[in-house]
């Protein structure tokens, strides 16, 4: 049977994922990990690819004696947190943002002057009423005016118009234009949301713009990987409600991908274990997602999605998340009191694998008097990067970083202000800085080995004897017990949050039954305390196996962690559905009949049954195609559901009383 493969790529702050899967028969044929190349992604892709494609190849030589045929490749399906990342960073092109018929109170509700300070919002006449009438006519001349100075020369635009899903034509009209004369991306905001709140549409159409650059990077570095490896099939994008869709139809929206690689997760999850109604755990290198699965799919936000606390209008999974993995800095108080940081650090144990000399370092530091706890501090370039972007003392900073090799803390930082610049060098992702974390106790521990062990145990020694927990003359024992620590405060901080998603709550630190719990010292005076899970607990990512059979045990339920847990992410990219649904709104117009609200028109009828039909009809055919252009097929018009909800007078007979109503059709399929 040809082309029933497909491959599924997880790019994450860590590592890239690679999987290899058989549809026809259900079945992961190879997995693989690189570390991720954030100068050049398509190298980490490349690196995964190629080593999920030789074992693919192995494998298919021991079944059938045929190597793997990469002409049977269906497709290759991405999950990727670079949206999230690069929104949450403030990293992404110059922005313009026309407002069109946006009044004063309207313009500040946007937030775009707080989210995105970098921004230019320009004002244009324009817009419609409520009922799609237009408001004022659309002034091209000042859009074209405008787009003639140095607005012109952004690199992105965004279109915001009053009331524009109830008539889109003067979002199409600015949109062209803008294209015309500059070339460059422009997102409409009806293309992304139709909801009524203009102030949210636009900040959302602004956070697209800012990062179409960063997918269409994306998207070519895959194929460019693609093409290296004689790879040739469609390429899709899993979205953050969890669907899929071929890249070329998400390039121009991809703030759709936001929490794209935890939405993944949970899909490989379902694919992994069978199960339809269950808590999932997402744990990585940065943080710990949760999400509460029901009937095989988890429950999407209607609120919309959160960017960096600014609230979108993209439907995305309902999730908590916490700055919780295994590359969390652990920090130690005056009071011997453990805190896993929110910030991302290098484990030293991989940055010695990578680094051998680092090692040697770490030892020569346990023979010295002071300075134990800088020397567990390096910093390494991860990227270079466009120097125009930043300060001249960042600038200084950078020259005196390598991607080649670590610099020690102590040698290039010197004082506060360093600190300072340091720090904002480390959000936008140009820096990395070293330091102890869960995954190195993890190798003290025995848990983790596939990095450098002597390095954690020399890490461990030095933070310990830093902050008081271990002195000069303690024995292995001592240091794993410390290790050991620091594996408990991971545990019980995973073991709250699953306690506040079971609950639907979220609990005060100081509640005395949840801490009793979490701790994994269930006990008040002669109470023992138990706690029950009602849900099946799953756990994935690479440190799952080795935090959550003790949150299990606290919890009283045992936590499946299937095999390829550590790469869900791209187990449910290769796996996912497309999907797809269309609104169209029918109102009461203020003279006489309805108003069917298309995509491109606004179409008079004289009846509610005559505006319903319609309205029914259009959602149809427009479901069918943008299922199909997403890369889905519709089989049987069967397939296709419709749902209309409707607000109209009590008591009045069929549809005398329609005061309005939305036409909501969906579809679901695999990719075509």
């Amino acid at each position: 049977m040809k082309e029933h493969f497909t491959i599924g790529i997880d790019t994450g702050g860590t590592y890239t994922d690679a999987v290899v899967v058989d549809t026809a028969k259900r079945e992961i044929l190879a997995s693989a990990k690189s570390l991720t190349t954030h100068g050049n992604l398509s190298l980490g892709v490349i690196n995964a690819l190629k080593q999920a494609l030789e074992t693919a190849d192995t494998v298919a030589k021991d079944k059938s004696g045929k190597s793997f045929d990469v002409s049977e490749i269906a497709l290759v399906s991405l999950s990727t947190t670079l949206a999230t990342n690069a929104l949450v960073e403030g990293q992404g092109s110059s922005l313009v943002v026309f407002l069109l018929g946006f009044n004063d109170a309207m313009a500040e509700r946007t937030e775009i002057t707080k989210a995105i300070p970098d921004a230019t919002i320009v004002r244009i006449n324009g817009g419609h009423v409520y009922t799609g009438k237009e408001q004022q006519p659309l002034d091209l001349d000042t859009i074209r005016d405008a787009l003639n100075s140095e607005i012109g020369k952004a690199e992105a635009f965004a279109v915001a118009g009053h009331y524009s899903v109830r008539n889109q034509s003067h979002e199409r009209e600015a949109a062209e234009l803008i294209k015309e004369i500059t070339g460059a991306p422009v997102t409409a905001s009806c293309d992304l949301s139709d909801s009524l709140n203009g102030p949210k549409r636009a900040l959302t159409a602004g956070f697209n713009a800012q990062i179409v650059s960063l997918i269409v990077q994306l998207e070519s570095a895959v194929r460019e990987a693609m093409q290296t490896l004689g790879i040739n099939a469609p390429i899709m994008i899993v979205k953050g409600d969890g669907s899929i869709a071929r890249a070329d139809s998400v390039m121009y929206t991809p703030i759709e991908t936001i929490l794209s690689g935890p939405a993944a997760s949970v899909i490989g999850a379902r694919y992994l274990t069978g199960q339809k109604d269950f808590l999932i755990s997402d744990i990585g290198g940065t943080t710990t997602d949760v999400a509460t699965v029901v009937d095989g799919w988890p429950a999407l936000n209607e609120a919309g999605a959160d960017v960096g606390g600014y609230r979108t209008l993209v439907k995305a999974i309902d999730m908590k998340t916490l700055g919780l993995g295994g590359d969390s800095e652990v920090e130690i108080d005056g009071l011997q009191n453990i805190t896993l940081l929110a910030n991302r650090a290098l484990p030293l144990s991989m940055l010695a694998m990578r680094f051998p000399h680092i090692e040697e370092e770490l030892a020569c530091a346990l023979t010295a008097d002071s300075g134990m706890h800088s020397a567990l501090q390096y910093l390494l370039l991860q990227s270079s990067a466009d120097s125009s972007d930043f300060s001249e003392r960042e600038q200084e900073l950078l020259g005196l970083l390598s991607t080649e090799k670590p610099i020690p803390f102590r040698e290039v930082i010197v004082s506060a202000k360093d600190r300072s610049t340091l720090k904002r060098l480390i959000s936008r992702g140009v820096i990395r800085m070293s330091g102890f974390t869960p995954s190195d106790a993890a190798h003290v521990l025995g848990m983790q080995s596939q990095w450098n062990t002597k390095a954690a145990f020399y890490a461990c020694e030095l933070l310990g004897r830093a902050t008081g927990y271990v002195s000069n003359n303690n024995t292995a024992e001592k240091i794993q017990a410390f290790a050991q620590k620091v594996h408990g405060a991971v545990v019980e901080k995973s073991t709250r949050l699953m306690i506040d998603q079971l609950a639907e709550k979220s609990f005060n630190d100081n509640d005395v039954l949840v801490n009793a719990v979490a701790s994994g010292h269930p006990l008040i005076k002669d109470l023992q305390i138990k706690f029950e899970s009602r849900l099946p607990l799953v756990a994935v990512g690479g440190p799952a196996g080795i935090f959550y059979p003790d949150v299990g045990d606290r919890l009283g339920k045992e936590v499946l962690v299937p095999e390829y847990s550590s790469v869900a992410n791209a187990i449910g990219a290769a796996v996912g559905h497309v999907k797809s649904s269309c609104i169209i709104e029918v109102t009461l117009h203020e003279k006489h009949g309805y108003q069917v609200h298309a995509r491109d028109e606004v179409i008079h009828a004289e009846s509610a049954t005559k505006a319903l039909e319609i309205a029914t009809k259009m959602s149809i055919a427009a479901v069918k195609q943008d299922l199909i252009t997403k890369g889905g097929e519709v089989q049987n018009e069967s397939d296709i559901t419709v749902n209309i909800e409707r607000v109209e007078i009590p008591d009045m007979e069929d549809d005398a009383g329609l005061i309005s109503a939305k036409i909501i059709a969906e579809c679901e399929s695999h990719a075509s």
